[in-house]
């Protein structure tokens, strides 16, 4: 009892809109512009207002945009986001559909993070050909391109 006591207390101060849009622009890294044309577009859910309606976002906010930036770095469409948000705002019901989504972009991720392995040991070779210390064999290629000794 005590211990649902303290997550209520913490999820409510979680959600208490206490940042304006330049401190959380700051801790973000993202503009100003790009943070209102979230909420515009749906991918922020209701940013909170103080008594003279400017925008106060709160600890919960923060952890969503940190979301979002992860999400970005993947490659996910700003529009694929906007529907996670919505299938956030939709409930439980919708938990199937985001695990689909969050299976698919994990994938896509680790073929990306294979890529660019595979490109790190061609500029590996490269390097230490160059430096006159290479005693490797070259990478083996991926893909087969004609003219690609250089």
């Amino acid at each position: 009892m005590i211990e649902t006591a303290r997550q209520d207390v913490d999820s409510t101060e979680r959600e208490r809109p206490r940042y304006s849009i330049g401190e959380v622009a700051d801790r973000c890294g993202l503009s100003r512009d790009t943070l209102r044309w979230y909420e515009r577009i749906g991918l922020m859910d209701y940013i909170g207002r103080d008594h003279t309606g400017k925008r106060r976002f709160s600890d919960r906010d923060l952890d969503w945009l940190e979301l979002i930036g992860r999400l970005r770095t993947t490659g996910m469409s700003v529009a694929d986001m906007v529907r996670y948000a919505e299938l956030v705002r939709a409930g439980d019901d919708t938990v199937p559909q985001r695990l689909e989504m969050f299976r698919a972009t994990r994938e896509d991720s680790l073929a990306k993070i294979a890529e660019l392995q595979r490109t790190v040991a061609v500029l590996d070779y490269k390097i230490e050909l160059y430096e006159g210390k290479s005693t490797t064999v070259r990478p083996i290629r991926s893909i087969h391109c004609e003219g690609t000794s250089s």
